[in-house]
């Protein structure tokens, strides 16, 4: 899969398929294409315009610096989603094998650098086949990205609350919610990693326990 432009000017605000394939370019490294796809995306997506208007309000070398200080240098920001599930335990790379088989269900072979859990690539995924089983069941990891956001204030908290308004149900409010959310999650297998909650290894995050 690539991260084309497939959001037309006029598409109805409310088709999740438009919001997440808007959201999937935002959430990428800011580059040229990115700037000059600006004015479709607030075509497209208003529900992304409290991002949109900072995008468009400074150069693009200071959103790229800006992206970079906010997602590649502290994992409470990790745009990955099977690690706010398996961390950097063994069980992350079965993980990795479940998005590739989600795809291939789809006929479609995930072919990127990225990783295939890279949440531009499943939100893209689902834009293109409405199956939305992916991020329902990594909620838990999206919701907490959003209030870890959230809490630096970065525009890029307006993209991650955008999708997850699209999930059924209510967003947690808080990180009391986005814990007991993660620990209703679904159960898996926790062989060798006794003492962790039925959701991984989330509750030895700093997002979680209030550690800087």
């Amino acid at each position: 899969m690539s991260t084309g432009t497939r959001i037309r000017p006029g598409s109805p605000a409310a088709d999740p398929a438009v919001l997440h394939q808007a959201a999937a370019l935002c959430l990428t490294y800011p580059d040229a294409a990115f700037e000059e796809r600006l004015p479709l995306l607030r075509a497209a997506a208003p529900q992304l315009h409290g991002f949109l208007d900072h995008a468009e309000s400074v150069p693009l070398d200071a959103l790229a610096a800006h992206y970079v200080r906010v997602f590649d240098f502290k994992n409470k920001h990790c745009l990955y989603l099977s690690w706010w599930l398996d961390g950097d335990t063994r069980r992350r790379g079965e993980s990795l094998v479940r998005f590739k088989e989600a795809y291939r269900a789809h006929g479609l072979e995930f072919s990127n650098e990225e990783l295939p859990d890279f949440l531009p690539a499943v939100l893209e995924f689902t834009a293109q086949t409405g199956d939305g089983a992916l991020l329902r069941e990594h909620r838990p990891g999206l919701e907490l990205l959003r209030l870890a956001l959230a809490e630096t204030g970065t525009p890029y908290a307006h993209v991650v609350a955008a999708v997850c308004a699209t999930l059924p149900g209510p967003s947690p409010k808080d990180r009391a919610e986005a814990r007991a959310l993660a620990r209703s999650g679904p159960p898996r297998e926790d062989v060798g990693l006794d003492g962790l909650p039925p959701y991984g290894h989330l509750g030895l995050l700093p997002v979680l326990s209030g550690e800087s």
